[in-house]
């Protein structure tokens, strides 16, 4: 073979893979895998907040005997919380996502009366292990925020490559299987206070 065949080869090969790089192919996979990363983190930061639930539990149960209805709807809310998984070959199924949010939004509320019950409990609101718990809780709770805004963000964003130009036209031939992923949506109760009742 000839020099300059080998090198007009070579050219050829360089044009189409720089014509591939910057074509968008990449893009779809990387939005897909940054969305999946970012349900990692929610999924983590839930785990967190469920291993702190049986102390929090724990240390009120010593304060607050009388309080069993609510104790006992935390660790149940916590048992269902935990037994609803959504991995990350399920975030294309709004049904499946949406099951997960009803178990965590319980175990949420449920939180929230145990919370309450502090303010009837002088002794177990100066109790350290109690507060810092709470701190714990509190904590992990703002985190289970961020990590869901960031989630809902990357799955915008991989939502949007597969309908948006020019990586729609990767999305149509060949990532023809990838479906938009499910976010986050407020559940119908989130935008009232939970009831507590002594």
């Amino acid at each position: 073979m000839r020099l300059s065949t080998r090198l007009r080869n070579f050219a050829v090969i360089a044009a189409v893979g720089l014509s591939l790089s910057g074509c968008g192919y990449n893009t779809i996979p990387t939005a897909e895998e940054e969305a999946k990363a970012k349900w990692a983190d929610v999924q983590n930061q839930y785990q967190r907040r469920a291993d702190l639930i049986p102390n929090l539990v724990a240390t009120v149960q010593g304060y607050a005997k009388q309080e069993k209805d609510v104790l006992v709807g935390v660790t149940e809310a916590r048992a269902k919380a935990t037994q609803v998984h959504v991995d990350a070959s399920q975030l294309t199924d709004p049904d499946k996502l949406k099951q997960f949010q009803d178990a965590q939004a319980q175990l949420s509320g449920a939180l929230g009366r145990l919370m309450a019950i502090s303010e009837s409990y002088p002794d177990l609101k100066s109790n350290q292990n109690f507060m810092a718990l709470q701190s714990q809780l509190e904590g992990t709770e703002n985190r289970i925020a961020v990590a869901r805004r960031d989630y809902i963000s990357a799955v915008r964003d991989y939502n949007l490559t597969l309908e948006t130009l020019p990586s729609a036209l990767w999305a149509v031939t060949v990532f023809r299987g990838k479906k938009p992923m499910a976010g986050f949506a407020a559940s119908d109760n989130s935008q009232s206070a939970p009831q507590v009742k002594f």
